[in-house]
């Protein structure tokens, strides 16, 4: 006999030690408990899951599939199945459940380990597909994502040109991606084209191409434009706001008018294209200030989209880390996990650089880690310097100026080990024009330059 009773808190701090993974549900199939475990199956923390249905975890965020749960509760016996998590590992999940005095199912307990065919053997085996379903391209759970989504069913379909908004590294490009596979013409070519690496001396010839002869230096037999190249597809345009002033109005006719001559050339080409356009700038401010034609603006925004940045959309984090986890896991054949302490840095953190910034982060973390659990130590350099802290964990400003000397500062030390501006663009999760931009403005001192 124990000399000494177990409290329920000792008790509870064993079980969040048990190497399986613990989940307990309740007869409404709510999370009531789930162990330490989670880091490593799922890269998130039990808190996480606790308190949360099991329809919660549907769509792009199931984590487990089919799920044992409401089958325990109806079956009112032992389940056990392979099963894999988003992360994608193997693993068996024994499915067990409780009764109450009256017979009825009151509570249904899980444990999940890796994958290990002899405990087929213990409890009755149930078949059944068990594929994990992708969710389709974009990972979220947010409710701002889920309208986007909601809103994108209606009118990725159309010809209708989309003008997507938000910072660098939200996912403007992969959201167009998404909106041409989501449209009839997701097997006709897909062109992405950043204006702001392209010179404002060759945007023309680029986007109209030209007709044998056309210049000094031409191609003897002319080049096929991209708007030809795009024809019958999708033509995403980024950074839209360095569109060049004296070619507005001539892409303007184009959209309007359907249809280009190539430069040099006398024949009109038909134009069947559908356009996307983002910039991470305000163009009402460019318009207001004669950087951007107000007829042009009119004519691109017809549909717009806000992505929200990744700070302001916290259940996306967890589930994008996840992913991404799961990712560099198979690419670099790692079985790498989330520690606390980092789930934790996540959250506090203001991800300057959003899905770029964490992506990179992660990969990474997954690249030098010496061990499976993922430390703080493992962070990239300048992931405490770089962005900025939520509530109290990271720096205060006193004013705009305050905190325009401190990116100044920043992007000086990050390109004093990463003197280009690919290298620079990397370390801090921005796009290279931007970091471009960065380079003329605090490095060359050309003001003006980061607009």
């Amino acid at each position: 006999m124990l000399d000494e009773k177990l409290d329920f808190q000792k008790f509870v701090n064993l079980i969040d030690n048990v190497f399986d993974e613990i989940f307990i549900w309740d007869k409404n199939m709510r999370v009531v408990y789930a162990n330490d475990a989670c880091y490593r199956h799922y890269g998130f923390s039990p808190d996480y899951f606790i308190g949360r249905r099991l329809e919660e975890f549907s769509g792009t965020e199931f984590l487990w599939t089919p799920s044992l749960v409401p089958r325990t509760f109806r079956s009112k016996r032992p389940l056990i199945m392979h099963q894999k998590t988003l992360r994608g590992v193997d693993m068996v999940t024994i499915s067990v459940p409780v009764f109450d005095e009256d017979g009825d199912v009151e509570y249904v307990v899980q444990s999940v380990r890796d994958a290990q065919e002899y405990l087929f053997r213990e409890v009755e085996p149930v078949t059944g597909d068990n594929q994990l379903p992708d969710g389709g391209d974009i990972v979220y759970a947010s409710e701002s994502m889920k309208h986007i989504m909601e809103y994108l069913e209606k009118v990725a379909p159309t010809k209708a040109p989309i003008l997507i908004l938000g910072e660098t590294g939200v996912g403007k490009t992969f959201l167009a991606r998404h909106i041409h596979a989501m449209s009839d013409r997701r097997d006709k070519p897909f062109l992405t084209v950043n204006l702001a690496s392209l010179s404002p001396s060759v945007i023309e010839a680029e986007f109209f191409g030209y007709a044998a002869g056309a210049f000094t230096g031409a191609r003897r037999e002319g080049k096929k434009g991209i708007f030809e190249s795009a024809n019958g597809g999708t033509l995403f345009l980024d950074e839209i706001g360095d569109f060049p002033c004296d070619l507005q109005a001539k892409f303007l006719h184009v959209l309007q008018d359907e249809e280009f001559i190539p430069v040099g050339g006398t024949k009109p080409i038909k134009l069947d294209v559908r356009m996307i356009y983002a910039t991470n700038c305000d163009l009402r401010r460019n318009v207001e200030a004669g950087k951007f034609r107000k007829d042009l603006y009119q004519r691109i925004n017809m549909m717009e989209i806000t992505i929200p940045p990744l700070r302001e959309r916290k259940e996306d984090l967890h589930l994008l880390a996840a992913h991404f986890l799961r990712t560099f896991n198979q690419k670099y054949h790692r079985n790498t996990y989330f520690s606390k302490e980092v789930t934790e840095t996540f959250e506090k953190y203001q991800w300057g650089g959003n899905i770029r910034e964490l992506s990179n982060s992660i990969e990474r973390m997954v690249i030098v880690a010496d061990e499976d659990a993922l430390r703080v130590r493992d962070l990239p350099e300048g992931f405490f310097s770089v962005d900025y802290y939520q509530n109290d964990a990271g720096p205060q400003y006193d004013s705009a100026e305050d905190k325009e000397e401190q990116k100044r500062r920043q992007v000086i030390e990050a390109y004093k080990t990463h003197p280009s501006s690919r290298k620079l663009a990397k370390a801090l999760g921005v796009s290279q024009s931007t970091a471009n931009r960065m380079i003329r403005r605090y490095i060359r001192g050309e003001e003006g330059k980061d607009s």
